[in-house]
């Protein structure tokens, strides 16, 4: 940049030369080159293909369909093998108690059940998509407890005031009883990969706003940077900042944009087909317990693309 700077300096100082706006044009030309090779180029997805082993990694049932829907799916059709791995199974949602049982008095034991439905949600959202009922994983962790969780010593015990449990409540999770620690949730994570053995991984992003996303997204990337190379990883984004999706309404056909808290990160789109897009609304609609609390929110994600950074 100092080079370009001194050679503008000199040309538009030299007497005998081009007009001074053919000068200022041919600098200003240099400096857009130089910008456009500085700048990172967005992170496009591998190819998806028969060897991709992609695996989703979901801090509540809906993320998934919200962030991914459409790679799972080409993912499936291109005949490589998608795996879903929640680290909540959203059970601390007192609104959907609210609405759902039209009582104001959250028990543990309800919100556990909560928890279940939910998981059953999952289960065929992701069918809808393609996803195995082996594929589908939970590991069980605390619902808006995981910031707090993973900012805690290894093994500091966490209890969830939600669910009254310190442990993994829920026998569908491959890791019942495991506790309810940083170091307990990075090991049953690192075990996940060990068994799906991903080409491609997509996590949350930090950036997040909700602070199980941003705690996920960072666990995520620190268990797969210890796991060492080989392995493909996107961050996607789903609560990105005020307002964002816009419009807050089914908008079917119209690309999604930007995330405000995304910032300057090169942003790759991932063009979804007719087809995915109806898969994707037909996932979504399998998840009433959140279609009857946010269905405007849930539903701006059916676009026609869905967006990926690399780690920030």
């Amino acid at each position: 940049m100092r080079i370009l700077l001194r050679y503008a300096t000199a040309v538009v100082l030299r007497p005998h030369g081009r007009p001074l706006a053919s000068l200022l044009s041919a600098v200003l030309a240099s400096l857009a080159a130089v910008a456009a090779r500085a700048a990172p180029a967005p992170p496009q997805l591998p190819p998806l293909d028969a060897g991709t082993a992609l695996l989703v990694l979901a801090p509540h049932p809906d993320d998934e369909t919200l962030c991914c829907a459409g790679v799972i799916q080409r993912v499936l059709r291109a005949g490589g093998r998608a795996s879903v791995v929640w680290l909540t199974s959203g059970d601390a949602s007192l609104l959907d108690l609210l609405l759902i049982e039209r009582s104001v008095f959250g028990s543990a034991a309800k919100l556990r059940a909560l928890g279940v439905r939910r998981m059953r949600e999952a289960r065929a959202a992701t069918a809808l998509l393609g996803v195995a009922s082996s594929a589908q994983l939970f590991l069980g962790y605390p619902d808006r407890g995981l910031a707090r969780l993973t900012a805690a010593p290894g093994d500091q015990p966490y209890a969830s005031p939600f669910t009254g449990v310190a442990a993994v409540p829920y026998s569908e999770s491959p890791f019942a009883g495991h506790p309810y620690t940083a170091a307990s949730l990075e090991r049953d994570f690192a075990a996940i990969l060990a068994r799906v053995q991903p080409t491609l991984v997509l996590v949350p992003s930090p950036r997040d706003a909700h602070p199980d996303h941003a705690a996920a997204g960072l666990m995520a990337l620190r268990v797969l940077a210890r796991r060492g190379g080989g392995v493909a990883v996107r961050c996607w984004i789903v609560h990105g900042g005020a307002g964002w999706p816009s419009p807050r309404e089914l908008s079917a056909g119209v690309p999604l944009t930007r995330a405000p808290l995304l910032g300057d990160l090169p942003v790759a789109a991932f063009a979804l087909t007719p087809a995915e897009e109806d898969a994707k609304l037909a996932a979504l609609r399998a998840y009433p317990t959140q279609m009857l609390t946010l269905a405007p929110f849930l539903l701006s994600f059916v676009r026609t693309t869905e967006l990926f950074t690399a780690p920030p």
